[in-house]
């Protein structure tokens, strides 16, 4: 593991599994056979991944959090304490359903509170912000801002991951950066930065 830059504390298990260099895997944690794992991640403490999970690059994925069978990460998603994830839609302990998992995509650049849901089957769209506890039962836009049970759209997240204001002539500006965006048919797309590239 030193050879390849990748740091496994040694309480974890991690097993044959493709981990990208730089990746840090902490306390208790479990990497099952078969699971992808990008570079320059930081899994904390307790951290499941199984063995059909995929986690892209820079993703940060905080203690207490499962990704099983059918979850994907893109790069930049972080996730929060104790975030659920789930992939059977009606589980039933009488009733085998492995075969029936259904896939859940987290794109790039978002970002999931502590103790959120995510219900399978969902998308959410880049640079989404979830609120801590919420429960997501729906598809996501670009830059929303989710909050409640079940989750409804409550506004804009800016790529710094504050709420958006909307200005004078009608474009959105986030408060930390000055970065402006653009809402067009529902959709927000950045008029300062390119959506497809990192801030830094």
């Amino acid at each position: 593991m030193d050879a390849l830059q990748i740091y496994v504390h040694p309480t974890a298990v991690v097993e044959t599994a493709e981990i990208g260099t730089g990746t840090k895997i902490w306390h208790f944690s479990h990497v099952l056979a078969g699971a992808r794992i990008g570079k320059n991640c930081v899994l904390g403490q307790n951290v499941t991944v199984a063995a059909k999970a995929i986690v892209g690059d820079y993703c940060k994925i905080q203690n207490n959090v499962s990704l099983y069978d059918g979850v994907v990460l893109e790069d930049y998603v972080f996730c929060g304490p104790s975030c659920v994830f789930t992939n059977i839609l009606t589980p039933r302990c009488e009733v085998p359903r492995r075969n029936k998992f259904i896939s859940t995509r987290v794109c790039y650049g978002t970002s999931i509170g502590a103790n959120a849901t995510i219900v399978c089957g969902v998308t959410l769209a880049r640079f989404t912000m979830v609120a801590a506890g919420a429960v997501v039962t729906k598809d996501s836009k670009p830059y929303s801002l989710l909050v409640g049970v079940p989750a409804r759209h409550s506004g804009w997240a800016g790529r710094h991951g504050l709420r958006l204001r909307q200005t004078e002539n009608g474009s959105w500006q986030c408060p930390e950066s000055g970065w402006l965006y653009r809402e067009e048919a529902g959709n927000l797309t950045c008029l300062s930065h390119p959506d497809d590239s990192p801030i830094s």
